[in-house]
Formats: C-alpha cells, structure tokens, sequence
C-alpha cells in the first residue's frame, strides 16, 4: 500500500501542491498524512474518497483512508 501511494496517488497530488505520506495500514483502514495544500483543503473528503476508489479499482482492496492533517512546521503553534 506504501508504495501505491507513493507511486500513483502522490504524483496526483503533488501536481496540486499537495502532500501525502503513508503512516500504516490496520486492516482495512489506511492513515496517510497530508501536508502543503491538502493540510487547508475544503474538499478534503472528496480526495480521501477518490483514494478509496482508486485503491478499491487498481488493487481490488476496499479500504477506508483515514487523513490527518499537517500544517507546515513553520505554521505549527
């Protein structure tokens, strides 16, 4: 799953000035972290479902994407 994300679902992201970066999988529940633009994002469940969907298409996994947000260290208080 680290590397799917890595290869396929940051590159998507990044292009938008976002980051993602896998933490773990439990199960069926996948934690990423998301940072740069995904970190203020308003459509946010939007993405993390898509994530699903395209797990779900090109892994044939049903997962549930669990995101935690990271505002950049120099917006940190």
């Amino acid at each position: 799953m680290e590397k799917y994300i890595n290869e396929y679902i940051r590159p998507r992201l990044q292009g938008d000035g976002g980051e993602i970066t896998f933490v773990k999988q439990e199960g069926n529940e996948v934690t990423v972290l998301l940072q740069g633009e995904c970190s203020k994002c308003l459509i946010l469940d939007r993405c993390l479902h898509w994530i699903e969907e395209r797990i779900l298409a090109d892994k044939g996994e049903a997962v549930k994407v669990i995101g935690i947000r990271k505002k950049p260290y120099f917006q940190d208080k």
